[in-house]
């Protein structure tokens, strides 16, 4: 409004050109900030749209083609995000079933195959082994199990054992544990 009453009624601080050229300055700034806000405001609608869309509407597998572009692009960082989760589920040693819910829900989301899943849950096993600096038996057990459902071989899981008695893992049984179960 400003800008409008400058370009109509210049006034006399500076030459009667120069404030009308300041106040259309003033009315196309004010214009955009028009548009920019009813844009803003569109989008916001729009979105909050599709989550209650999405919400009501019975569940069926989707494809998330914005989580397909970003797993592409950043693969690493979900195999190390559940390996996380997995991690914090195992720090007491023990994996209730609400954790294992959880952590198989997560894993199911982030389209992680199972045996990979159960890979990335054998390494978290071992860190929170390496992590107290000595496998209990409960956190052998954890592993053991992981182990299983990665499809690991009695020799695999005979070179974790190895490695892990010592509660050290060095440069080659770390190189050893990348080769087994992949790096996460």
């Amino acid at each position: 409004m400003i800008g409008l009453h400058q370009m109509i009624n210049p006034g006399s601080l500076l030459q009667s050109s120069t404030m009308q050229w300041l106040g259309g300055g003033v009315t196309a700034l004010g214009l955009s900030w028009i548009g920019h806000g009813l844009k803003d405001m569109g989008v916001k609608e729009m979105r909050r749209s599709l989550a209650t869309l999405e919400l009501t509407s019975p569940s069926k597998r989707r494809v998330d083609y914005g989580l397909i572009r970003d797993v592409l692009l950043h693969p690493d960082q979900y195999g190390s995000f559940l390996l996380e989760a997995y991690q914090a589920a195992y720090e007491d040693g023990v994996l209730t079933d609400i954790e294992l819910d959880e952590l198989s829900m997560l894993s199911d989301m982030l389209d992680i195959p199972p045996r990979d899943a159960a890979k990335i849950a054998t390494r978290a096993a071992i860190n929170a082994a390496i992590r107290d600096g000595k496998a209990t038996a409960a956190e052998m057990a954890l592993i053991e199990g992981s182990g299983r459902s990665a499809g690991l071989s009695e020799e695999d899981m005979q070179k974790i054992r190895d490695a892990l008695e010592d509660g050290i893992i060095d440069d080659d049984e770390k190189k050893m544990l990348d080769d087994v179960l992949g790096r996460v």
